[in-house]
């Protein structure tokens, strides 16, 4: 048991993660605001350089009803700056404000010469001054931001240096997380670790000397990595440790945090049945409002492919020919199959057939070669996908899930990845949190990476999360960055 000499560890000013995301996009909408009275303050005064109160209120009462939506648009082309990879580092953030700007003051300068509206309604240096203010002053809190975090980052206590406490130690030190953390190292009760080393980390002592050690290196995190059973005494340390003021979080809850994603490498042979199948059930209510945003978002999908297609199905046409559309068999929720459709984007096999002719299998230069002109843009722009919004709307897809794979794929994959099967527990969908977090996979450990991320959408989805996965989305296809 801890000593009676011992002091409660000294409580620090440290955010969760999730605490710390939403901090910055309260700083960010701030910021915003600011900028908006900035930007109204300079019209005011040059509109009316002699002004009262009175003209002030009347200036303000007085403005179009859209001018005061700039703050909140403005955060909302800042989605894809939310990201912990992007939120930490001040020159991706610089770099993704100064697209942000430039994109805003294209689209405006757009409508502005388009519509060619009344300047009165449609003024264009306030609008220029706001996205001005704007980046400089979210720029400002976010350098205020990342200096905050670093000085009050957590310092991590990894209980238990088994494998489960060493693999974490490695992914912590050797994968980015985004947010500031700091290991200070392992207490373990095998008496032969003690002195010893792992992954650069001291085995700093044992569950009897476990609340010092949080004293000593005002810990502010402990981290449970002990999959099996935990001895009585160590649980009542972990108590005493959590009364003092420290955050107790076993290995998968932490790692969840952390990287948005669910931990396979660390889970047990019954995961699936002793808690992710309870917490991944939903409420009808969340399934009925899902599927209103399906209908609402294919709706919308559907009507903006009637106006592109002639267009794209002329480019397509004219560079490789027929057919326009691409249809395949995929695995759908439960495994059903259902035939998705997707604009060609590469030349037909008959024309430019491969040595073994397999269709299941990764990408790889051969399959690049394939692609053509067309289909390059059409992926970059995920103009290819739009078809799929008739899938949403017949219900074999959600627009929002894990991406629907092949079948011969889905059993391969079945046999070699633990828990891939739990991926059909949901529709699958057109965009979702693996792939806007990671990206396209080419091979069965980018494949393996991508399910970790499905399966924390798949036990956390709700409508919120759905609602950013769109945004997500949406800035990536107004960025250009499809695959």
């Amino acid at each position: 048991m801890p000593s009676s000499a011992s002091a409660p560890p000294r409580r620090r000013l440290s955010l969760r993660p999730a605490e710390q995301r939403v901090l910055l996009v309260l700083g960010d909408v701030a910021a915003s605001l600011l900028a908006w009275l900035a930007a109204t303050t300079l019209w005011f005064s040059m509109a009316l350089p002699h002004h009262t109160w009175r003209t002030w209120i009347e200036f303000l009462t007085t403005r179009p009803w859209w001018f005061y939506t700039l703050p909140f648009l403005w955060v909302l082309f800042l989605v894809d700056l939310h990201d912990d990879s992007r939120a930490f580092n001040l020159y991706r953030t610089a770099q993704g404000l100064l697209s942000v700007a430039l994109l805003a003051l294209v689209l405006y300068l757009m409508t502005y010469f388009v519509l060619n509206v009344d300047r009165r309604v449609l003024p264009r240096v306030s609008v220029a001054a706001f996205i001005a203010f704007a980046t400089l002053f979210v720029f400002l809190w976010r350098y205020l931001y990342i200096r905050m975090i670093q000085r009050t980052g957590r310092r991590v206590l990894i209980v238990g240096a088994g494998r489960h406490g060493r693999e974490l130690a490695a992914s912590l030190q050797n994968e980015p997380t985004g947010t500031p953390l700091y290991l200070v190292g392992f207490v373990d009760d095998d008496w032969t670790k003690h002195g010893r080393k792992f992954s650069g980390l001291p085995v700093l002592g044992d569950a009897s000397t476990l609340l010092d050690v949080a004293v000593r290196y005002q810990i502010t995190d402990a981290v449970v990595a002990i999959v099996g059973e935990i001895r009585g005494e160590l649980f009542q340390a972990l108590l005493d440790l959590q009364s003092s003021g420290v955050e107790v979080t076993h290995l998968h809850a932490f790692y969840e945090e952390v990287y948005q994603r669910v931990p396979i490498s660390h889970l047990g042979a019954n995961w699936m049945l002793d808690s992710f199948v309870d917490e991944a059930r939903k409420s009808v209510f969340y399934e009925w409002a899902k599927r209103g945003l399906d209908i609402l978002g294919a709706t919308l999908g559907l009507a903006l492919l009637a106006v592109m297609l002639p267009l794209i199905a002329l480019a397509i046409w004219l560079e490789s020919g027929r057919p326009i559309l691409f249809k395949q068999k995929r695995v759908g929720r439960h495994g059903r199959l259902f035939t998705v459709y997707k604009f060609r984007t590469m030349w037909p096999r008959d024309r430019m057939p491969e040595p073994d002719g397999t269709t299941n299998r990764w990408a790889d230069d051969e399959e690049v070669r394939r692609v053509t002109r067309v289909g390059r843009i059409l992926r970059k722009s995920h103009l290819d996908e739009f078809p799929q919004f008739w899938n949403v709307l017949l219900g074999h897809m959600s627009v929002v899930g894990p991406r629907p794979e092949q079948p011969k794929l889905v059993e391969a994959l079945e046999k070699t990845i633990p828990f891939y099967r739990a991926r059909l527990l949901v529709k699958p969908g057109i965009t979702g949190w693996a792939q806007i977090k990671y990206g396209y996979a080419a091979t069965v450990q980018d494949t393996e990476r991508k399910l970790e991320y499905d399966l924390y959408y798949i036990k956390h989805r709700n409508i919120p999360l759905d609602l950013l996965i769109i945004l997500r989305t949406l800035a990536s296809v107004l960025g250009f960055r499809g695959h």
